[in-house]
């Protein structure tokens, strides 16, 4: 039992840390294994880095239902690497769409994994999904 009282809330008690905050491109990652992203995080960490946000650049210019699921998954394996690496944000930069409406769901379901995984999940481009 602690003789301390806690005042306030988690967020009134937070104080600064000696950190710099990055954003790492999905591009630049060699792979989203956890063994991959377990020493990428550590050295980030052994750097004074702490990763703050994930982008990533995703093309939905063919009109295929399979190419739409390909590129969805690629989008939630990023998502999945966000929460293990403890980003904030997972940025999504959409280049082209040839079909929103099959778009649209298979992102908003990317957007409710991250949230889930209590990441934010931006979207940036021609398309947007209802939060």
């Amino acid at each position: 039992m602690s003789t301390t009282s806690s005042h306030g809330s988690t967020i009134d008690r937070c104080h600064p840390a000696d950190a710099t905050p990055v954003t790492i491109e999905a591009a630049a990652l060699e792979s989203t294994a956890p063994e991959y992203l377990r020493d990428l995080k550590e050295r980030l960490t052994d750097e004074g880095l702490v990763p703050a946000e994930l982008t990533v650049d995703a093309c939905f210019d063919e009109d295929c239902s399979l190419a739409t699921q390909a590129e969805v998954d690629r989008i939630r394996g990023y998502v999945r690497a966000g929460s293990f690496l403890g980003v904030g944000t997972v940025t999504v930069t959409v280049d082209g769409v040839a079909d929103p409406e099959k778009v649209r769901p298979a992102l908003a379901a990317c957007a409710e994994r991250a949230d889930r995984d209590g990441i934010a999940f931006a979207l940036e481009g021609p398309i947007a999904v209802d939060a």
